[in-house]
């Protein structure tokens, strides 16, 4: 049974933990003022065209007329998938269709005029951070896509401290200074506003406070 010092103490050693995080993901720049999500001014995010293929990406890989060789591959730790007839063939850091390009290329030693392409069927989890009044703190993946509430739900919801008109995404675009953008519990539940379709981005920082 905790003792009646810890439960004292523990909501003010979440909230420094916190705290040291968000300066460390928002590179120690300030904070801000919060803005409502309902007043937040999306960026919208970076065209498919240069995505860049990484570890954990599903990737569908189709040759024309060679059913045998169509097939999806999964792109390991080292960067790499495998393939009939080519072995290892290095995919992370390439876009799909300079991965097609390659795999087409080595394929000619095997059969006549390959006509590959690849698309991604789907794409690696991203990674956010949980801080503050949540059961698990720390980085959390998600799928990309995922809304808030998945996230909160994946931290193992809230802490017995927690203050649901009181959750922030803090994010940073690039080139910009960081956004705090503040979010009700009721609002997420019940449908109302933005805050439902709001989806998070690779290296978000949900705040509970």
């Amino acid at each position: 049974m905790p003792s009646p010092l810890r439960s004292l103490l523990r909501p003010a050693s979440r909230v420094l933990t916190a705290a040291a995080l968000v300066l460390v993901a928002s590179g120690c720049t300030g904070l801000g003022k919060y803005t409502w999500v309902d007043e937040y001014q999306e960026k919208p995010p970076p065209l498919d065209a240069s995505y860049r293929i990484a570890a954990g990406d599903l990737l569908n890989i189709r040759v024309w007329n060679q059913e045998s060789l169509t097939t999806q591959a999964r792109v390991r730790d080292d960067g790499r998938i495998s393939l009939l007839f080519l072995d290892d063939v290095e995919a992370a850091g390439h876009s799909p269709a300079m991965l097609s390009q390659q795999i087409q290329t080595r394929l000619k030693d095997y059969i006549n005029h390959p006509v590959v392409t690849v698309a991604l069927e789907m794409p690696r989890p991203i990674k956010v951070t949980m801080v503050g009044e949540v059961n698990r703190i720390g980085p959390l993946e998600i799928d990309v896509g995922a809304s808030l509430l998945q996230a909160l739900a994946g931290a193992g919801g809230f802490t017995e401290y927690a203050h649901k008109d009181r959750i922030f995404v803090m994010r940073q675009d690039d080139g910009q200074a960081p956004v705090r953008i503040r979010f009700r519990y009721q609002d997420l539940i019940h449908a109302e506003g933005r805050a439902p379709s709001f989806r998070l981005r690779p290296g978000d920082v949900v705040v509970v406070e």
